[in-house]
């Protein structure tokens, strides 16, 4: 059985500028551009958690975007792991925007990602627990379970879901065109 841990332990912070190929129609961040910093950094947090090799991303729970991303602005991803399960880690991540030119920071974004540490085999492994500290760590910690009951609400509604959607291609199919 491996050590509790910290959730300090696992911080991943990484501060980037916005650059215009970044950019929507709007002139601010692209969702997906954010959505690719965001899996990145958990993907190093929930590796530096458990230590291992290799972490896969088992579900992106919520993404709330809740300021939009300048291309004046830095965006600073911070990402720790904030709850466990056996063999799970959610990876609580926020995105700070800084206006480069006025000093004004914003909470851009929250998410939460869950991701399982795999052993060489590619086999699911047991991941430490965590130990929080800080008001914001515990707030994270003592709300994990309720969020972690839901993901698994939602996983089995996805997986209900699949037993009725169809695989064949549209284009290919019979008394229609």
């Amino acid at each position: 059985m491996q050590e509790a841990r910290r959730p300090q332990e696992s911080l991943i912070v990484n501060t980037d500028q916005v650059m215009i190929n970044d950019l929507n129609n709007y002139n601010t961040l692209f969702g997906g551009v954010l959505m690719k910093k965001l899996d990145n950094n958990a993907t190093l947090s929930a590796r530096r958690h458990a230590r291992v090799k290799e972490c896969v991303t088992a579900s992106t729970d919520s993404i709330d975007f809740l300021y939009p991303i300048h291309q004046t602005d830095s965006v600073c991803v911070e990402s720790f792991v904030s709850y466990t399960g056996n063999k799970s880690m959610e990876i609580f991540c926020k995105v700070i925007a800084e206006d480069m030119i006025t000093g004004h920071r914003q909470m851009a974004a929250t998410a939460f990602l869950t991701f399982v540490a795999l052993d060489d085999d590619k086999n699911p492994l047991k991941v430490p627990e965590i130990i929080p500290e800080t008001a914001e760590e515990q707030f994270l910690y003592e709300s994990g379970k309720e969020r972690a009951e839901m993901r698994r609400s939602r996983r089995k509604q996805s997986k209900e879901l699949t037993e009725i959607i169809g695989l064949e291609k549209p284009w290919e199919k019979e008394g229609e065109g």
